[in-house]
């Protein structure tokens, strides 16, 4: 058994994350990752250009969970749907995220995270919400995964 170092809860030896509070537990294995940045800091390319669109305009990062942590999600539609339903745009697979968990909609006066009902709900800056106006640096919280919602105007 492993005991949480946030909760004390004894998971099973195999876990990676409580299964009680989904910190956690397993080290990240910094062999298995391919690319890590932080926001802010830039790196010399050489002569492959990056592809700029991917990394304009508004997107959701995934700062925790599920292993998937930096994944960048861009927010180029009017209507972005997230759960564990594999039909969702931002597919996040976890029992704490419900199949029709909550959605991002863009409108003209930005963006707005919608709660659809969903057991566990959908926090913003760890306060629970029905439906929230997004700002830059706002923290999502869905289940165990959390994600940053970023403005920004040039690349990362």
């Amino acid at each position: 058994m492993v005991n949480c170092p946030a909760c004390s809860f004894e998971n099973t030896q195999d876990s990676n994350f409580c299964r009680r509070c989904g910190s956690r537990l397993a080290p990240i294995d910094l062999e298995e990752t391919t690319l890590s940045f932080a926001l802010g800091e830039r790196f010399d390319l050489g002569a492959e250009p990056m592809n700029r669109s991917v990394f304009l305009g508004p997107v959701l990062v995934i700062r925790t969970g599920g292993g998937r942590e930096g994944e960048v999600i861009g927010l180029d539609t009017d209507v972005l749907t997230i759960g564990r339903s594999p039909h969702s745009d931002l597919f996040l697979d976890d029992v704490t995220v419900s199949r029709h968990h909550a959605r991002v909609l863009h409108d003209e006066g930005g963006f707005l995270v919608e709660d659809l009902n969903s057991l566990n709900g959908t926090y913003v800056n760890r306060k629970r919400i029905e439906r929230h106006q997004l700002f830059d640096g706002d923290e999502l919280q869905i289940g165990k995964f959390k994600l940053a919602f970023l403005e920004q105007e040039d690349d990362i």
